[in-house]
């Protein structure tokens, strides 16, 4: 007997690579088939008897998957040590095999089925089906999390394969969105619409085409959250944490997009960020949720408590990505009366303009998302084991410039609003016009809510030109560099304004907080003003020719603020985005784009390396000024 284990033992260890190599192929028609059935089970709404089938090929899935982790332990050269490196899979795997061995031995016992019918839940087997869906997903999430890895056999540039990820995400979100369960239109979401909002989302914008709070079921909003979350902290980065967490190993290339993406300093450091990042993220976000779950007026009566938690956690996302993507019909802004739907209940005033508690905690954890996930991570690590902060002499100095920078922009936004909006803002007390000024200055850097008329709301007097202005001048630099926010970053701001003073002064270095910003840097922050300043100046002038007979966008003013407002991913609007024609869509459309992805990684990834020369011409001088 002893024996026959060794011969067994030897015919599956030289058949080692040829099995694994099935098993991958396997595992990837696995993926494909439980994607197209998690599709077609929520987004085509089928009938019963089609869903019972559906059902049937979960099983199926889940004894294939089973099989496929049972092959891979065989053949693993040290069992246990593949048990423990794999201990969530194998967790999931042992369920799945306990669940489906009761099932089928006890002659149709269903166990999970019977718990839920036994806790009395309102419909126990469409959540038995959600369960499944979920498990499922876990399962295909882990799949796809090993082809993640592969991403270092890949001769691509880490900023080509960061841009990658993002028109992956919009593809992938724009199928979605199409799909007719996600709107309460019959059919499909016109490509053009659809294509718009998984762009909107993933680029963390909040520009749309279409009423977001009355246009998509609950389903398309979850795809809408799952959207901008991804977007906001990058989907490569969410593969690489996962790699890392079920210890399937990070490439250098996984770091050095992580590094890019986050502006950190090194690649070692990126790594040990990243992981601090997404529990930061996670843990920010929970937090604002319990904050604006209580911040909710007790007139804005919730159907059920779990719409409202849902409403917590949609707005503190948004928020905390700067995604601006509200589920009311105009934001923060929205005053009117509920006629009575599923969420909300009948005659209830919806009025958003007076709640100035939830306007300040969403302002909050729009600064959070917009500071940069190093310079939250560099404050909040601990200079000393009994300290919660560190004090500011012991920051860096990227997270001094990030955090001084980003106070200084509130301030003259703030200041800003109370002074030129001052007509507006008699009607409330000091401390309610501070908070109304005080969050427009955060938003309109980069995160597309609003509690004021920009223009394309109803009610209230719209913003002054001025006022208009100074929002497209906040826009344009927007958050600071390593986060989820837009614009040429407020740190490309500071260096170019430190080099013009130096230049006038004559200074031939520019010194900050005892350093010496490097030349390098500052070539770098005026490439991306070239870049940003060019190609929204051509934009603009796109729109004008598209837009030339849309009587909804013939003020030139409100195409100005639309292109900037896309290009830094903000999400404003003066109240013609729904009226673009297709062609302005599709400008709208790239900008978001490009102002996601960072002007900088794009012209690193479709530029070819430069060769050094040893050489030196002699200098030429250009009269200039």
């Amino acid at each position: 007997m002893q024996k026959l284990g060794e011969q067994i033992n030897n015919l599956l260890y030289n058949q080692r690579d040829k099995v694994l190599g099935l098993v991958k192929v396997a595992s990837g028609i696995f993926v494909v088939l439980g994607i197209a059935l998690l599709v077609f089970r929520y987004g085509f709404l089928p009938e019963d008897e089609t869903m019972h089938q559906i059902l049937r090929f979960f099983d199926i899935l889940f004894a294939s998957n089973l099989l496929f982790f049972g092959i891979r332990w065989l053949l693993a050269l040290e069992k246990a040590a593949f048990l423990k490196r794999s201990w969530f899979e194998s967790g999931v795997n042992f369920i799945i095999l306990i669940h489906g061995l009761v099932y089928y031995l006890s002659e149709g016992y269903n166990i999970l089925l019977n718990l839920l019918k036994a806790s009395e839940i309102v419909h126990p087997i469409l959540t038995y089906h959600h369960i499944l869906s979920i498990f499922l997903i876990i399962l295909i999430f882990l799949e796809l999390t090993k082809l993640s890895t592969k991403i270092s056999e890949l001769e691509l540039k880490p900023a080509t394969t960061f841009i990658n990820s993002f028109i992956l995400l919009i593809l992938i979100g724009t199928l979605l969105l199409m799909l007719p369960a996600m709107s309460r239109e019959k059919g499909s979401m016109p490509f053009i619409d659809a294509l718009f909002i998984s762009v909107s989302a993933s680029c963390v914008t909040g520009l749309s085409v279409v009423d977001v709070s009355t246009y998509f079921t609950f389903k398309g909003h979850l795809i809408l959250m799952f959207l901008f979350q991804l977007g906001g902290i990058g989907i490569v980065s969410f593969a690489t944490f996962f790699a890392s967490f079920l210890a399937k190993g990070v490439s250098l290339k996984h770091q050095s997009i992580i590094q890019d993406f986050l502006s950190s300093d090194s690649l070692d450091s990126a790594k040990g960020l990243l992981k601090k990042i997404i529990v930061m993220t996670i843990s920010i976000e929970l937090v604002g949720a319990i904050f604006i779950f209580f911040s909710w007026d007790d007139e804005l009566k919730f159907s059920s408590l779990g719409y409202k938690i849902f409403y917590s956690l949609f707005h503190s996302i948004s928020a905390f990505c700067n995604a601006g993507f509200s589920l009311f019909s105009d934001g923060l802004f929205t005053s009117n009366i509920s006629e009575g739907n599923e969420v909300f209940a009948r005659e209830v005033d919806i009025d958003l303009r007076q709640m100035y508690t939830l306007h300040f905690i969403i302002a909050i954890i729009i600064i959070l998302g917009g500071i940069g996930f190093s310079t939250i991570e560099d404050i909040f690590t601990s200079g000393r084991k009994k300290q919660k902060l560190k004090p500011t002499k012991e920051w860096k100095i990227g997270t001094k410039v990030a955090v001084y920078s980003s106070l200084f922009l509130i301030a003259i936004g703030t200041l800003g609003f109370m002074i030129l909006e001052a007509h507006q803002l008699t009607d409330r007390t000091i401390i309610e016009a501070t908070i109304t000024s005080f969050f427009q200055s955060v938003t309109t850097r980069t995160a597309g809510f609003h509690t004021m008329n920009f223009g394309g709301s109803e009610g209230g007097i719209p913003l002054a030109n001025p006022t208009i202005i100074l929002v497209i001048f906040l826009m344009f630099i927007g958050a600071a560099p390593g986060s989820t926010g837009g614009g040429i970053k407020s740190t490309t701001f500071l260096v170019l304004a430190l080099a013009a003073i130096a230049n006038i002064k004559g200074q031939e270095r520019i010194e900050l907080e005892r350093r010496t910003i490097p030349n390098e840097l500052i070539r770098k922050a005026f490439s991306i003003f070239m870049f940003a300043t060019t190609y929204n100046l051509i934009a603009i002038f796109i729109l004008s020719i598209t837009e030339s007979s849309n009587p909804a966008a013939s003020n030139i003013l409100s195409l100005v603020f639309e292109q900037i407002s896309a290009f830094s991913t903000v999400g404003l609007s003066m109240g013609i985005t729904a009226d673009l024609t297709w062609m302005g869509k599709i400008v709208i459309i790239l900008s978001m784009y490009i102002g996601r992805v960072g002007t900088l990684t794009l012209a690193l990834a479709l530029s070819n390396k430069v060769i050094t020369n040893s050489y030196r011409y002699p200098e030429g001088n250009i009269m200039v000024g």
